[in-house]
């Protein structure tokens, strides 16, 4: 099947388009700092807060943003089998800085005994050998132990989460700002939404859709004399 994937990055005050790409692959994932470094680009600020949703959850990027000075909110994906069903999850095991190990929910530390390399990224496992015994397994883990992993520069997710604590309305932020953006241009695009055909013709049509829907903002918050003196001076 032939399909296209928009990426857009509307700035939370006056929701206007600074940045987009169509891309083929079905998923968001690796999208988060080619996004915010185009946002960053295009409001020609060096700091810059991006607020995502979980489709954009992936270490490496969330990393880049960070190296780059750009703080990120991004909810971790609730993919965890144990918590669906109705055992212990990852969080609530407490990871213990100076020791590198896990003090799990029955006070045991989990020490980390092997790392993997997956991805690209190097994934530390901790476990302990006292699980056999341990009286509250059965809520733990099916297996003869319970094994947590921890990607070796993990403290960055856990320094955006401590962000996201701080800041609970951030998806509340996300969605009234660019899914009105979304929703907007879908409206305009009708049901087949795009007509052209090939990545690159794809991507001039919704510069065009972009453009249009950018003026419309600016002659709603400016209005007509002042967009075209904008304009005018710009020109100059």
């Amino acid at each position: 099947m032939v399909g296209y994937n928009v990426q857009m990055a509307a700035d939370t005050k006056n929701h206007l388009i600074v940045a987009h790409d169509v891309i083929n692959v079905g998923n968001d994932r690796s999208e988060l700092w080619s996004m915010a470094r185009q946002a960053r680009e295009a409001v020609g600020k060096e700091k810059l807060e991006v607020l995502a949703d979980r489709g954009y959850f992936k270490g490496p990027e969330i990393m880049a943003c960070e190296q780059a000075g750009i703080k990120t909110y991004v909810p971790k994906p609730m993919t965890s089998n144990s918590k669906a069903q109705g055992r212990f999850g990852k969080l609530d095991f407490i990871y213990i800085t100076r020791d590198d190990e896990y003090q799990c929910p029955a006070g045991e530390r989990l020490k980390r005994h092997k790392t993997v390399t997956e991805n690209g990224m190097n994934i530390r496992i901790y476990w302990t050998n006292v699980c056999p015994t341990c009286r509250l397994m059965a809520q733990c883990t099916t297996g003869k132990e319970r094994r947590v992993r921890r990607w070796e520069h993990e403290a960055v997710l856990d320094k955006m989460q401590r962000r996201l604590d701080r800041k609970p309305d951030a998806m509340k932020v996300r969605r009234r700002t660019i899914e009105h953006v979304f929703g907007t241009l879908k409206h305009w695009m009708g049901s087949a939404h795009f007509l052209m055909k090939t990545l690159d013709h794809v991507r001039t049509e919704m510069s065009l859709h972009v453009l249009a829907y950018n003026l419309k903002r600016v002659i709603s918050i400016l209005g007509i004399a002042k967009t075209l003196k904008a304009m005018q001076f710009a020109r100059v």
